[in-house]
């Protein structure tokens, strides 16, 4: 079992504060259990969300730019 990682925790890895954290949680964009009142972050949940984001936010390749071959 992961390791479940408070609001302060995920903040730290991510370089934001944890008002981000729990924001983004309480909008439902960032993965996050609830344990009654509380909210915790599994580490690979959240490792997933973050490799989701790079995918959407990197390039599509093109072949628009690619060199023309000669015949």
């Amino acid at each position: 079992m992961d390791r479940l990682l408070t609001a302060e925790e995920i903040a730290e890895q991510l370089g934001v504060t944890p008002q981000w954290v729990w924001a983004q949680a309480r909008a439902g964009l960032i993965p996050h259990v609830r344990l009654g009142r509380y909210r915790r972050f599994r580490e690979s949940a959240v490792e997933a969300w973050l490799c989701e984001l790079e995918a959407e936010c990197s390039p599509r390749r093109s072949n628009r730019h690619a060199p023309l071959r000669s015949a």
